[in-house]
C-alpha cells in the first residue's frame, strides 16, 4: 500500500487548491452585480463562469490567463442578463487574479510540506499573474519550480500540461513520474487527467467548492485542507 511518504515531489494546482479562486472571482465580479442590483446563488454564478472559462480555454489555449478572464467577463455578464461591462471593468476583472486570497492554512502547510518534498506549481495561469499571487497572498513562498499554462501553451485538463511537468522534473531533479504526486482540488482540471497519465493524486477537497467538480471523484488520498495533508505527512 503506497504511503504519502513514498513520494519526492508534489505538483500543485494553485487556484482552487492553495488560493481561493471561487471567492476571488466572486469578489471581483461583485461590482457588476451591485451596479445592476442583481442577486444569484453562488452556485449558479460559479457554474456559469466555469463553463464559459472552460470553453474559452479550449478556443484559445495560448491566451494568457488574465486576458482570458477579461474576455470571459462580458460574456458572463451577458449570460446572466446583466448590462455589458466597460472594457476597463473587464480588464480590472482580469487583473484581479493576482489579488485573490490564499486559504488560511496554505502558507504554513507549504512550509511544512517543503521539509519532505520538492514543491512544483502546475497552474492554469500566466507567469505575471502567478508572480503577483506568489508575492502577495502566498507571501513569497519559494517553490522549487513554477510551470504555467503560458509555458506549456495549453490549459489543463490537456494532458500535455502533465507530460510537460513530468519531463521537466525528470530533467531538473531526476525525479521519476512514480515519485510525483499531483495535489489539487479540481477533479476536472487535475485528478482525471493525472489518472490518464498514470499518476496517483491527493484531493484537497475544500468543502463547498463548486468549480471543477465531476460526477466521478478520482483520488488516492483525500483531505479537506492542505493543512490536514501536512498533518498526515508529519504523522508518517
Amino acid at each position: 500500500m503506497a504511503q504519502l511518504s513514498d513520494y519526492r515531489l508534489l505538483s500543485f494546482d494553485v487556484y482552487g487548491t492553495l488560493v481561493d479562486w471561487e471567492g476571488g472571482i466572486l469578489a471581483a465580479f461583485q461590482p457588476i452585480l451591485v451596479k445592476a442590483n442583481a442577486q444569484f446563488t453562488r452556485e449558479h454564478l460559479l457554474t456559469v463562469y466555469h463553463e464559459l472559462e472552460r470553453d474559452q480555454q479550449e478556443k484559445t489555449p495560448d491566451m494568457p490567463y488574465a486576458q482570458l478572464l477579461a474576455t470571459v467577463h462580458p460574456v458572463w455578464a451577458e449570460r446572466l442578463g446583466l448590462p455589458v461591462p466597460t472594457v476597463a471593468e473587464s480588464l480590472e476583472f482580469g487583473e484581479s487574479v493576482g489579488h485573490w486570497p490564499a486559504f488560511p492554512d496554505t502558507v504554513d502547510a507549504l512550509r511544512r510540506l517543503s521539509q519532505h518534498y520538492k514543491l512544483v506549481v502546475l497552474s492554469n495561469v500566466d507567469r505575471a499573474s502567478f508572480a503577483k499571487t506568489n508575492a502577495g497572498s502566498l507571501q513569497g513562498f519559494p517553490f522549487n519550480l513554477i510551470l504555467t499554462a503560458q509555458d506549456v501553451g495549453s490549459y489543463k485538463p490537456d494532458l500535455r500540461n502533465f507530460e510537460y511537468m513530468l519531463n521537466t522534473v525528470k530533467d531538473k531533479f531526476d525525479i521519476d513520474p512514480a515519485q510525483v504526486l499531483p495535489t489539487a482540488q479540481s477533479q476536472f482540471h487535475d485528478h482525471h487527467p493525472a489518472r490518464k497519465v498514470g499518476l496517483k493524486s491527493v484531493w484537497i477537497e475544500r468543502p463547498g467548492a463548486t468549480m471543477g467538480n465531476l460526477a466521478e471523484n478520482l483520488y488516492d488520498w483525500r483531505f479537506d485542507t492542505l493543512g490536514e495533508m501536512a498533518d498526515a505527512v508529519e504523522r508518517q
